[in-house]
């Protein structure tokens, strides 16, 4: 149960719902709890299916720490899923419109009040054929610095058994196992008096992709490439160095 008195009757009721889903079709392995730190954090997570904010959320509120999501703004446009989100209070991103510093404002107003805030920073699925990491928008390095917030790195992995990357069924059966681990806080401190230039947030947000995809070779047991696949690159036919 949560430990927050500002979380939304709307979440409590709509965890007593997906709990049990997700408790039913899924064999957890959570670790890394123990890097949570006291009040507000910002937890940066990797992305391969539509069900991760689930899994990851899942982790994060049966662990006291029941967070905002950040997600895109069409998704609160939804008939029944557009409602939770926003009785729940949940964060959308607007991207590419004049409303995409909202979602920042918003996130930083949540931590200022304690509240965690949950970002998958790289904007959408990963594109690497293999499920790694990919590179991040800059969005996460911004509010890690404006915000000042611990930066928690948070690496899952076995969600894609359950819902594909492009996958619109969910297979319950039989129940998947899925690993969560989250790891100590990203060093950004000798980033915090820079200008918030480019360089800046590329920097900030290199070294929170990098803390992730550690953690998921750690729970992979396997070596990540050399370099993460890069959306820009894609239309010249350049993926990745392997």
């Amino acid at each position: 149960m949560p430990q927050s008195t500002n979380v939304p009757r709307a979440y409590v009721w709509m965890a007593r719902i997906i709990r049990p889903f997700l408790l039913a079709t899924t064999k957890r392995t959570w670790t890394g709890t123990e890097n949570f730190p006291e009040g507000a954090f910002l937890a940066a997570a990797n992305h391969m299916t539509l069900v991760d904010p689930l899994v990851t959320a899942h982790f994060l509120y049966d662990n006291h720490r029941p967070p905002r999501i950040m997600a895109k703004a069409s998704l609160f446009k939804a008939p029944v899923l557009g409602w939770l989100l926003r009785h729940t209070d949940q964060i959308p991103v607007h991207r590419g419109t004049s409303q995409a510093g909202e979602a920042l404002v918003a996130a930083e107003e949540a931590l200022s009040k304690g509240e965690p805030v949950l970002v998958f920073p790289e904007g959408t699925l990963t594109h690497d054929p293999d499920l790694w990491p990919m590179v991040a928008k800059t969005g996460v390095g911004r509010l890690a610095l404006a915000s000042r917030a611990p930066v928690i790195p948070i690496a899952q992995w076995g969600a894609t058994d359950l819902l594909g990357r492009y996958g619109k069924m969910i297979k319950p059966i039989p129940r998947k196992r899925v690993w969560v681990t989250a790891g100590p806080p990203v060093d950004l401190s000798d980033l915090y008096d820079r200008p918030a230039d480019g360089a800046t947030l590329r920097e900030a947000t290199q070294r929170i992709m990098a803390a992730i995809t550690g953690l998921l070779a750690e729970i992979r047991g396997e070596e990540p490439p050399a370099e993460p696949f890069d959306m820009r690159r894609k239309g010249s036919g350049e993926s990745r160095s392997r």
